[in-house]
């Protein structure tokens, strides 16, 4: 992964994230540690690859949710206002096509 370069406020961000990104996810690395030595080689892979994925899949989303919590700024506190009801749609017909409606005046 490319490092970008980070304004010195970004380099303040980054530095809020990391730390309370590792104080999150310490518990996190200390699972997936003991699950990898408690494997021998030859089962490694299938079944354990998927479970470090799904570890690996839980500290991205508390790095993501740490990135968002420090960006919550000037929200509202106001209730979000009432949404309109839907229109109601007409009872489908199961997949079946319709019946030809007749016309309803006379043609010329």
């Amino acid at each position: 992964m490319d490092r970008p370069t980070l304004t010195p406020e970004q380099q303040t961000e980054a530095q809020r994230i990391y730390e309370v990104l590792r104080q999150a996810t310490d518990a996190d690395l200390h699972d997936l540690a003991q699950l990898l030595a408690a494997k021998d080689d030859a089962d490694l892979f299938g079944a354990t690859e998927f479970q470090v994925r799904d570890a690996v899949h839980k500290i991205g989303a508390k790095a993501i949710e740490t990135a968002l919590q420090g960006r919550k700024k000037g929200a509202t506190t106001a209730p979000a206002a009432p949404v309109p009801t839907a229109v109601r749609r007409h009872a489908s017909t199961g997949g079946r096509p319709g019946r030809p409606k007749a016309p309803s005046g006379p043609s010329a």
